[in-house]
């Protein structure tokens, strides 16, 4: 049983990984203390923390074999009034644990970033404000690198991603909450071809990273094959026999494009296929 600090698991993908992790981990999340965790599972210690420096305080008392630091604050078109929250959730949170990996006795730490640091392909090329922040986490990353030699530091770099319980406002989603309700659903493009991973096989790849010995570097996290949206409205529609309210916005090719990074040894994914995407829209 390992010794497991993770980071965001109220969120979407920390949630998911908390369920797997706790079954087989001890599992050390962190809580702003406004907000109260309900869980009798034993492998789950909840550390609240009201400052950075009550957060810096406590986990110093802790030993961790691993961190998984996918704690993120998202805004897609940022207004002045988000900059706070920004920078404190995706820079100053994780350099509070980066601080303190050597007294935590830290082997592997695991951080979560975003295809948009390189938007439409091309290196270093940030799309929005979120992405810039989580680009220049990977910076600081990058300094604690050279003060802890013995750490193994791997940045996953993620997709768009969709799940079962995925309550954010994105695109699947979208589609399974107005399927639901037979609304119309907006889509950009009739012509809009997308990358999209279960949070299953992102659960896999922490599986994997727990049990096996990688090195220090970022790895990619996608699908082998974007999917056209106008497809999986018209297999929804055979599968359902039922009619899907689309209004398409244009009819532009609109294809994602994502930069070449590593991808880790062993894994693929085996939850995104299309008929998987279908059944969580349609379920």
């Amino acid at each position: 049983m390992k010794n497991i600090l993770l980071t965001g698991s109220t969120g979407f993908i920390g949630s998911e990984l908390l369920k797997y992790l706790s079954n087989y981990n001890k599992v050390y999340i962190t809580v702003r203390k406004k907000y109260k965790i309900n869980s009798n599972n034993k492998n789950i210690i909840k550390i609240y923390f009201n400052s950075h420096k009550n957060l810096s305080y406590k986990i110093k008392k802790l030993k961790i074999d691993t961190v998984v630091h996918c704690a993120t604050h998202y805004v897609k078109n940022h207004n002045f009034e988000d900059i706070k929250e920004l920078s404190e959730s995706n820079i100053l949170f994780g350099n509070i644990i980066l601080e303190n990996l050597k007294i935590m006795r830290v082997k592997k730490f695991v951080n979560f970033s975003t295809v948009w640091e390189n938007y439409d392909g091309k290196k270093d090329n940030c799309h929005n404000l979120y992405s810039a922040y989580k680009a220049g986490f990977g910076k600081i990353i990058s300094f604690y690198k050279k003060e802890n030699k013995n750490v193994k530091f791997l940045n996953l770099v993620i997709s768009d991603t969709f799940g079962l319980r995925d309550k954010r406002k994105k695109l699947v989603n979208l589609l399974k909450t107005n399927y639901k309700r037979n609304l119309v659903t907006k889509v950009i493009s009739k012509n809009l071809y997308i990358n999209l991973l279960n949070v299953k096989d992102i659960v896999s790849a922490i599986k994997l990273i727990l049990n096996k010995n990688y090195k220090s570097d970022t790895y990619i996290l996608k699908n082998k094959n974007n999917f056209k949206i106008y497809d999986i409205i018209k297999k929804i529609e055979k599968y359902s026999q039922k009619k899907i309210k689309v209004k398409w916005l244009s009819n532009k090719i609109i294809k994602e494009k994502i930069y070449k990074f590593k991808t880790l040894k062993g894994w693929k994914p085996k939850n995104s296929d299309i008929k998987d995407i279908i059944r969580i829209i349609t379920e």
